[in-house]
């Protein structure tokens, strides 16, 4: 039986800055046009980081029951260490994404825009079948198209949407810068699981292009948001804020260029994720001035 720390780790709260920093963006977006909602912003946070959560554990079972996490770095495998067994930790899955729906539902009956339930019902069908199903889209080299529309695009912009009611010029910048940084979690997490994803015929991105590539798309990732940021001041100066993320963004690429891997791409993981919410929170405070 595994114990409530372990279900926490399970859960990869590392990964929650990816599901905070979209809120962030999106409603300092929102805030520029002076329709910022703290009760919807913080709904949509715990929606999002209940979404999060859901993924998570759902990742956990599917590689798990197929056997990719015997041998993985980082953190704690619930279903692959036999902590967990699978259909709990599937069921953890189910009631995050459960979970996530009641938000969801709470927030588009506050604001009438029921046609975006079918988005939800994409977000929770993108995060079971990353890993889940017979074919699984995260095996194909798809993850990251799937984590920058569902955690960039659709996280931000839907954020900004709930609460001015229109995606404005701002909120979809932020979205992509968004959505890049957090497809660079991923990318980070790809890199370090190469090898054994190789073995396990899980066909990352990182696995189709390469180590070398791999490695300089990362950088890519974590780079061109600055420069999107940078657009963004020309609607608010303030979003310059986000330069500060300029030394962290060299730190990130130094370990990742100099080829480091196994554990020591397990620092660089975090750092992205940190990385992001700092990115996510300068961008909101900066537009929100």
């Amino acid at each position: 039986m595994a114990s409530v720390g372990e279900w926490i780790a399970g859960a990869r709260p590392r990964t929650l800055p990816a599901a905070a920093a979209p809120v962030f963006v999106g409603s300092g977006a929102a805030a520029l046009v002076d329709s910022f909602s703290l009760l919807k912003a913080a709904l949509a946070m715990l929606l999002a980081i209940a979404l999060q959560v859901g993924v998570n554990y759902a990742n956990d079972y599917s590689d798990g029951v197929r056997g990719t996490d015997v041998d993985r770095v980082g953190p704690v495998r619930l279903t692959a260490s036999g902590l967990a067994a699978p259909q709990h930790v599937k069921y953890a899955a189910f009631g995050a994404f459960g979970l996530g729906s009641i938000l969801g539902i709470i927030l588009i009956a506050m604001t009438g825009h029921w046609w975006l339930l079918a988005v939800g019902v994409l977000c929770i069908l993108a995060g079971w079948y990353y890993t889940g199903g017979k074919k699984p889209y995260g095996y194909a080299g798809l993850g990251e198209v799937g984590v920058f529309v569902f955690f960039g695009l659709v996280a931000t912009m839907g954020t900004t949407y709930l609460q001015v009611g229109r995606v404005t010029w701002p909120s979809a910048l932020g979205a992509v810068a968004i959505g890049l940084i957090a497809c660079a979690i991923l990318m980070a997490n790809n890199i370090r699981d190469i090898p054994t994803d190789f073995v396990s015929g899980k066909k990352t991105l990182a696995v189709r292009v390469g180590d070398f590539k791999a490695r300089r798309m990362y950088v890519a990732m974590i780079w061109v948001p600055l420069l999107l940021a940078v657009v963004c001041a020309f609607f608010n100066p303030w979003a310059l804020l986000t330069l500060f993320m300029l030394l962290p963004a060299v730190l990130l690429s130094i370990p990742i260029l100099a080829g480091a891997k196994g554990k020591l791409l397990v620092p660089v993981l975090a750092g992205t994720g940190m990385y992001e919410l700092g990115f996510g929170i300068l961008l909101g405070i900066g537009l929100a001035i």
